[in-house]
């Protein structure tokens, strides 16, 4: 071997040692910086949450739904969406067939109790002796008639899969033992079920301001020369990047994150080909959530590669980031308590046209699940409006993924440019606050 080769090959050596180095050091500062919690930790936050939410919560929402009785029936791995966020940590799913039952007292209390041998967790009391009433199903139904509920609430919804969660069989097997007086008092669970998933409380909002935190801290790194190598790196690549550093942080994500690419001279509008290099003068846009302590994130952010001449973005990009933040504005403007989804579509749309710009809003709620319950403003294929989703009306202690686009046309590049951003906040006391800073700057990306 000569001796060029023995220098090139020692300088790949020091090349990699440096870069592992990197790595491990932008890790650690994630690690460190937002404190992820270990396991057993996450499992106290989780349960001291959920007892909380159900004291603070729970009587209003019952009230407000004009509910007495809220059955949640779920067997082992086939669970119903709401009843899983009643679970202690400790569950990591239903038992046997686990049913759980709120019960709206006269002192405007809420009783929680499981049909169960045990408690489950610390919120709901054990409520079957099985020595006494080998029949869980009859065990119930002695329950429901001590209580003597005016409307009892199941899981069933016309507008919301996450709250349509009672299954056939479970139904079936109820009303074949429940009395025909108590059979006409069943109504569905919606209107308490949705407002169960789509209320924060304050110890809720922190957490999720700090899941947004580390979600955008995620993105920096991963829009950055710690990972790509202009002419290099592939789209692909960073996909799984997003997905190997969330696993490695002992995170989640609830979707597969999706890197897209835009540039000057490319006939697609937009590219997701996991074999696309990743070039200087590249526009890169990432959509990418965790999920942590029950809780979701959604984040929409561009970054731009800079070419060897570039120490910015060109002006015409980051006019149109600006295009984008107006259209959030223009979005955000809209919400108030009581007005529906679609009407805050259709107000937004017009605005936003009349302001010269061409958008595009598909704003959900977020919590639990991160296309979660609740008000829901447009879909990407539904710009006038969403049946049933879009026609719930906006509540108080509220989080959404304000997500949207904004097509601009560039002179520079002699085509449309589109502009995908997504950002998560809470509604509370008639305005809107996002969960951490907003993007108003593109991600730079050196060349190299």
């Amino acid at each position: 071997m000569s001796k060029i080769d023995i220098y090139k090959k020692l300088y790949l050596l020091l090349a990699l040692s440096l870069a592992s180095f990197s790595w491990a050091y932008a890790e650690q500062n994630l690690q460190t910086e937002f404190n992820i919690l270990s396991m057993q930790e996450r499992a106290n936050v989780i349960d001291r949450i959920l007892s909380k939410r159900v004291d603070l919560l729970m009587p209003k929402l019952m009230k407000q739904a004009n509910v007495d009785m809220w059955i949640l029936i779920s067997r082992e791995n086939n669970e119903d969406p709401v009843l899983k966020t009643f679970l202690p940590a400790t569950w990591l799913a239903a038992r046997r067939r686990t049913i759980l039952v709120f019960s709206l007292l006269e002192d405007n209390t809420v009783k929680a109790e499981a049909m169960s041998r045990y408690d489950v967790g610390k919120v709901f009391t054990k409520a079957w002796d099985k020595e006494y009433q080998p029949d869980q199903m009859r065990a119930l139904i002695e329950l429901i008639k001590a209580r003597n509920p005016n409307r009892i609430a199941l899981n069933q919804s016309d507008n919301y899969e996450i709250a349509d969660g009672l299954v056939a069989t479970d139904k079936e097997l109820l009303f074949s033992y429940l009395p025909n007086q108590y059979r006409e008092r069943v109504v569905s669970a919606e209107e308490l079920a949705v407002s169960w998933l789509e209320t924060r409380i304050k110890e809720e909002v922190e957490l999720q301001k700090h899941m947004v935190a580390l979600t955008k801290a995620i993105i920096k790194q991963g829009f950055s020369n710690v990972v790509i190598r202009p002419r290099k790196t592939k789209i692909g690549d960073l996909v799984w990047w997003f997905r190997d550093k969330v696993n490695e942080l002992g995170l989640q994500t609830w979707f597969q994150p999706s890197i897209r690419l835009q540039r000057k001279y490319k006939k697609m509008a937009v590219s997701e080909d996991p074999e696309e290099i990743i070039l200087p003068g590249d526009l890169l846009h990432v959509d990418f959530g965790i999920s942590y302590l029950r809780l979701n994130t959604d984040i929409q952010q561009h970054a731009y590669v800079l070419k060897q001449e570039e120490k910015q973005a060109p002006k015409f990009l980051i006019n149109s980031l600006k295009v984008g933040n107006q259209l959030q504005d223009i979005l955000t403007s809209q919400f108030k308590i009581g007005i529906s989804g679609n009407e805050i579509l259709s107000k937004s749309r017009e605005q936003a046209l009349l302001s010269g710009i061409k958008p595009m809003i598909y704003s959900h709620p977020l919590g639990y699940h991160g296309h979660g319950a609740g008000t829901t403003i447009g879909k990407w294929d539904s710009q006038h409006g969403v049946a049933g989703e879009g026609d719930r009306v906006l509540h108080d202690n509220t989080a959404y993924a304000i997500e949207l686009n904004a097509t601009v046309y560039s002179e520079e590049w002699q085509k449309d440019v589109m502009i995908m951003l997504e950002e998560n906040a809470l509604f509370s006391q008639g305005k809107v606050e996002y969960l951490a800073p907003r993007q108003k700057q593109l991600i730079l990306i050196n060349y190299k």
